[in-house]
């Protein structure tokens, strides 16, 4: 669309959009605003809007991801920040998530993460506290102010995860569940999506399309790790994908705590957009992957973790 387009002009191509039996997707720029098309079988010759008002040109999508394409959306969609969010694997009690909420805000943060329901390899692992976890989340939220980002397993507990959540998180187990991708996209709270330890990048962001498909366009995209050969680190940390997505939780990968914050400081230093803490654990251990823990619980900690990337990469925190 033209730079000076108004809401009618708009809503006139979309309106011409639908009339040919596809669907339109609004995606506003900083400078002007891009409308995508989804649901047509090839081409879409540019004659059928040229004598709309506010109409610019028409461009072909190569990718065949339309919608998370650059060429559909070239700016950034927020500043030269960095977000900061970090908590425990999972709930498992309300002095623990209030302590990590506390520690997580005296820290500089501003998300709260925390499974109220985990996808366990074993049957008999602990897979959290459902909706209990979920009121303690909220509970933790009203006292410290911080944003919550949870998981959503499946279709038949998403509507509770919502209720509770302020961000929706896909897991790297889940990342090709399409009928939770999809439902995910119905949504119109943010997704924060993880890569599958296998997935290439076409895949990742194949499922992104998914979620904005549906009409959801907040999809953060989190490098986790990827499983290889190596058998000295869970995962190993791909930093080569980081130019092409926006969120990078280097903790996932780090089977032992002391390298995790170079490899934090590389990933912000290619491009990452955010960084998560995980599996934070108390004194104590915890129920959930306590020998994944990247820090142990206390503001100081905590701190030095999120804010190490401060001094070495001229950006915001």
């Amino acid at each position: 669309m033209r730079a000076r387009a108004t809401a009618l002009d708009i809503s006139g191509v979309c309106a011409r959009i639908e009339n040919l039996g596809f669907r339109p997707h609004i995606m506003p720029g900083s400078q002007r605003t891009v409308v995508g098309i989804t649901g047509n079988p090839g081409l879409i010759d540019s004659a059928e809007f040229e004598d709309l008002p506010g109409f610019v040109d028409a461009i072909p999508v190569s990718k065949a991801y339309k919608l998370v394409s650059r060429e559909i959306k070239p700016d950034n969609t927020d500043g030269d920040s960095l977000a900061l969010c970090g908590g425990p694997c999972s709930v498992e009690s309300r002095e623990q998530i209030l302590a990590a909420a506390r520690a997580v805000k005296a820290a500089g943060a501003q998300l709260l993460r925390g499974g109220a329901y985990k996808p366990r390899t074993s049957p008999y692992a602990f897979q959290g506290l459902a909706e209990e976890g979920l009121k303690l989340l909220a509970e933790a939220r009203a006292e410290t102010g911080l944003g919550i980002v949870t998981e959503a397993v499946d279709v038949e507990t998403f509507d509770l995860v919502e209720k509770y959540g302020d961000c929706i998180q896909i897991g790297g187990r889940n990342m090709q569940n399409f009928s939770l991708l999809r439902r995910a996209g119905r949504c119109r709270l943010p997704v924060l999506l993880k890569r599958g330890i296998s997935s290439t990048l076409e895949e990742f962001l194949m499922a992104a399309e998914y979620v904005l498909s549906e009409g959801n366009y907040q999809v953060i995209l989190c490098e986790r790790g990827v499983r290889t050969f190596a058998d000295h680190t869970r995962n190993t940390l791909d930093l080569s994908i980081v130019p092409s997505v926006s969120k990078a939780e280097p903790s996932a990968h780090r089977s032992r705590p002391e390298p995790w914050n170079r490899q934090a400081r590389q990933s912000a230093s290619h491009g990452a957009r955010g960084r998560g803490v995980g599996r934070i654990r108390t004194a104590g251990g915890g129920a959930s992957e306590s020998g994944q823990s990247a820090v142990r619980w206390g503001p100081v900690a905590v701190s030095r973790a999120v804010h190490g990337v401060g001094g070495r990469v001229p950006r915001g925190v």
